[in-house]
């Protein structure tokens, strides 16, 4: 018999920014709280991937910062208690009671009555640069995260990649480092037209269609990038300090996908109340589909209210299908 003050009405399975309000909005609906995350700290990809970057559509916000916009999150779900684990990836789980799920991860045991995943994309890791001794400059010279711009400053910075990432740093660094270069290995760009736009417009070196074929360096330092023309064969070499590596990322959802869930491709598939094909199990945010999907935080918001409501009800059925307001709940508090 598992021990009543173990089991929490509700854990969340992803520690990104759909899964922090959920947090949030299950405490409004009295409901006790566990977030269960593989990363070291909160956050999700906005903390691990572009924490310097803006977000232009989350409503009411007309531009924040993606690490502003977490601490803005833990703050907000501050309001009430929730129990937070970290560096634990959950790999399976079962139901050991009428009422209980068990959810097993790498380090322990947690039990729960409802679980809602907001796993994102799943597990991620960045397609590498591979050129040889690359590894000799990877977290030094080489970077496939970006946690602080000032690293840049006054710096010669290639960024790789066409697509909105590799553009959208380009457009960020401009004004910080002293020479920013741009190589992608076709003449057309992958990016919204806007943003290609703003880059033709900038002071920016666009290289395309170049592919990198070398480096060089010493301790870890680089000081020269070969590049290769793909239409001429041409090589160019660039002096450079740092290069951004935006080649995109590689997801997986790991034991996720193999709990026996409904899926739609690499999705867990979900009705209107956000519930999946195993009755007290629920998936918001990226990591769900279903008709008209569109994978954006401002959606995952909006699911993960009907997750929790949804969930609340199956705890107890009888609760009044009324859903409160925040500013009627919060009125006598700051």
């Amino acid at each position: 018999m598992v021990g009543r003050e173990e089991i929490f009405d509700v854990t969340i399975i992803g520690g990104g920014p759909v899964g922090l309000f959920t947090a949030f909005y299950a405490g409004m609906r009295d409901l006790s709280v566990k977030i269960i995350d593989s990363l070291p700290q909160l956050g999700g990809r906005p903390s691990v991937i572009y924490p310097e970057k803006f977000i232009y559509d989350i409503a009411g916000l007309p531009k924040i910062r993606s690490k502003d916009l977490i601490e803005n999150l833990v703050s907000q779900m501050s309001r009430f208690t929730q129990t937070i684990v970290l560096e634990q990836t959950v790999e399976s789980f079962n139901k050991v009671e009428d009422e209980v799920f068990e959810i097993k991860t790498d380090k322990g045991l947690h039990y729960s009555k409802t679980v809602l995943i907001t796993a994102g994309l799943g597990a991620f890791t960045p397609r590498k640069l591979t050129l040889e001794h690359i590894e000799t400059y990877e977290g030094q010279s080489v970077h496939y995260f970006v946690n602080d711009l000032e690293l840049f400053r006054n710096q010669n910075v290639v960024v790789l990649g066409g697509g909105d990432s590799a553009l959208d740093w380009a457009l960020m660094l401009e004004g910080i480092a002293s020479n920013v270069t741009l190589v992608h290995r076709r003449d057309q760009f992958t990016a919204h037209e806007h943003t290609v736009n703003q880059v033709q417009s900038s002071s920016i070196d666009v290289r395309t269609p170049f592919v990198p074929v070398a480096i060089k360096g010493e301790s870890g330092k680089l000081s020269e990038l070969h590049l290769k023309n793909s239409s001429t064969n041409e090589i160019e070499v660039l002096t450079v300090d740092h290069i951004i590596v935006n080649y995109g990322f590689l997801s997986s959802l790991g034991p996720l996908g193999q709990w026996g869930l409904e899926m739609d491709k690499f999705s867990i598939k979900v009705n209107t109340k956000m519930e999946t094909s195993i009755p007290g199990i629920y998936a918001v945010g990226d990591v769900c589909s279903y008709d008209g999907k569109v994978k954006l935080i401002a959606t995952g918001f909006g699911e993960a209210t009907i997750a929790i409501n949804a969930a609340k009800h199956f705890i107890d059925p009888t609760t009044s299908k009324h859903v409160p307001h925040s500013s009627d709940m919060f009125l006598d508090r700051s």
